[in-house]
């Protein structure tokens, strides 16, 4: 009984251990001493989530024992490769760049802070898809092919000033022996059968699709939103309708008492001077009749 839980232990230790293994196996390179580099296994996108503009699923990190070394691509405006991992990672103009399941990825870091890039680098149908084969056999479309490897740290120091004096182009032709750039048109020739494959890849059409369905989830989304503001905006003018017409109506019965009050107030003083008048009357009357009565009193006396 005890034996048996032995082997099972050790089995189990066992299983670890070649892991392990497996996990750090290191990459080899014929041609010179690479740089040590692990790739992890790119893990599939979750089958539910939500793909913002700016923020999509991260790739998995490369991990690095030491900072990578690259080569520079010929036929290329100053575009670096490190030449020792299975992914395509790339420098240039500054960024470190990364495709992942059809999306492509920039950093300032080559091991970290990845962010989501809507886009195609304008560099990359510059870059020939065979590289990896040329840089094995050391020969670029026939030429002897004497690439230099560049330590990071070489890289971040000069990358600028390569770039604008365009030293490997004129003065070291990317280190390919008696070889001559293609012609512009040619150049664009090749970039735009390369951009034709890449948008044949099943990653890049998946992606692309992905894209679509979101664009169509926005737009119906937007939809949405356009219709309920409508609403709001229909509902907004039906209330100021009721409220301008309460407003109205509220005014004109207001109109109407002040109107009523008024006739009122007119008619309580068209009564007051009319009574006035006839008091007015009767005292002239009176007096009249006093002096009337005087008169005849004087007359009388008189005859």
């Amino acid at each position: 009984m005890i034996n048996r839980k032995v082997l099972v232990i050790f089995a189990i230790l066992l299983i670890l251990f070649s892991y392990g293994c497996k996990g750090n196996k290191e990459p080899l390179d014929q041609t010179a001493a690479p740089a040590p580099a692990v790739e992890a296994s790119p893990p599939s996108p979750p089958s539910q989530g939500t793909y913002a503009t700016n923020a999509v699923y991260s790739p998995p990190p490369i991990v690095f024992q030491a900072p990578p070394d690259v080569i520079v691509m010929p036929d290329t405006d100053n575009v670096y490769v490190v030449p020792d991992v299975n992914a395509d990672l790339f420098f240039w103009n500054g960024w470190w760049w990364r495709l992942w399941e059809g999306r492509w990825y920039r950093s300032h870091h080559y091991d970290q802070g990845w962010g989501y890039y809507n886009n195609v680098p304008s560099f990359y149908f510059d870059v020939d898809p065979n590289w990896r084969g040329y840089y094995k056999n050391r020969d670029w479309y026939g030429h002897q092919w004497n690439y230099e490897r560049i330590p990071n740290r070489h890289l971040q120091q000069n990358w600028s000033g390569w770039q604008n004096d365009r030293h490997w182009e004129k003065q070291r032709t990317w280190g390919v022996q008696g070889y001559q750039p293609p012609p512009p048109q040619r150049r664009q020739e090749l970039r735009d059968q390369r951009e034709e494959q890449y948008r044949r890849r099943s990653e890049v059409q998946r992606q692309q699709q992905q894209q679509q369905k979101l664009q169509q989830q926005q737009q119906k989304k937007d939809q949405r939103q356009e219709q309920q503001q409508q609403k709001l905006q229909q509902l907004q003018q039906k209330t100021d309708q009721q409220q301008q017409q309460q407003l109205q109506q509220q005014k004109q019965k207001k109109d109407q008492r002040q109107e009523q009050q008024q006739q009122k107030t007119d008619q309580r003083q068209e009564q007051q001077q009319q009574k006035l008048q006839q008091q007015q009357q009767k005292k002239d009357q009176r007096q009249q009749k006093k002096k009337d009565q005087r008169q005849e009193q004087e007359q009388q006396k008189l005859q």
